[in-house]
């Protein structure tokens, strides 16, 4: 079953339990997939479906830190109910030995040599970490790995 077809059958379940808070965060998702899927005519694969939970994911936080400063516990609490559903879809996440290793390997791999590199070391990385590691936080070690 591809992760899209997971999602419709999470939103079926969510309706037939009338929970309507979870049913409106996976037809938020629903929606931003069958958008994407029209706008660019194509029918999206399980890393593409990633992507646009990471996307709809990095709004919710952004979203929720800016309700938690604005005294709005009420809106950030809806916000991190949904970080939550859309957590769900996620892949398992890297520990951060798997991570560091994953990265000398890519050093390694694609000779880097100083900072200059990162690009080559990023580019490598990027795919393999996918939805499995905040790549803010790989970026900040590669440029330690490579000083």
């Amino acid at each position: 079953m591809t992760l899209k077809q997971q999602i419709s059958e999470d939103m079926k379940n969510a309706m037939r339990a009338k929970d309507s808070a979870r049913l409106g965060a996976v037809r938020l998702l629903l929606a931003a997939i069958k958008q994407k899927e029209v706008d660019e005519r194509i029918e999206l694969d399980d890393a593409a479906v990633i992507a646009i939970v990471e996307k709809l994911l990095k709004q919710r936080k952004d979203s929720a830190s800016q309700y938690q400063a604005a005294g709005r516990m009420d809106l950030a609490d809806q916000e991190n109910f949904e970080i939550g559903v859309l957590n769900a879809y996620m892949p398992q996440a890297m520990s951060a030995e798997e991570v560091a290793a994953l990265i000398q390997q890519a050093v390694t791999e694609t000779g880097a040599a100083s900072a200059r590199d990162m690009g080559k070391v990023i580019a490598w990385l990027k795919p393999k970490l996918a939805g499995r590691a905040d790549m803010a936080a790989v970026s900040g070690l590669v440029k330690t790995a490579l000083a």
